[in-house]
């Protein structure tokens, strides 16, 4: 999972210089809340933003608007992926999306901790 995986190695990512890791989703402030609480989160690397109006999501081009999840999900999502951000540049995006899996979820690997690692090494 992205978000234990993340904190697991919180360490790892602070020894490469990183401050902050921003997980944001287009849900509301208490479903951000909540999902904070449940992957223990507080006073750790990693703060969990809502994106409720997709404003973020849409300026980075990562909107999730696939016939196929959309089917399910109703309105438009994010696409799943990991950013790389140093001093407001953007070093890395990493999508997870396939063409015959655009939700990412199959295969999530370049969204996850260790992808993000290796990009920190580069």
């Amino acid at each position: 999972m992205q978000v234990p995986g993340y904190l697991a190695k919180a360490d790892a990512l602070k020894a490469k210089g990183v401050s902050d890791v921003i997980v944001f989703c287009v849900n509301d402030g208490a479903v951000m809340e909540g999902w904070a609480k449940k992957q223990g989160t507080k006073n750790t690397i990693i703060t969990m933003l809502a994106d409720t109006r997709s404003m973020l999501t849409r300026k980075l081009g990562v909107v999730l608007n696939h016939k196929g999840p959309m089917g399910v999900l109703g309105n438009p999502r994010c696409k799943r992926f990991s950013m790389l951000v140093d001093d407001g540049v953007i070093k890395s995006i990493n999508m997870a999306e396939t063409e015959f899996d655009p939700a990412g979820d199959t295969n999530p690997t370049v969204a996850l901790v260790d992808k993000m690692l290796e990009d920190l090494s580069a």
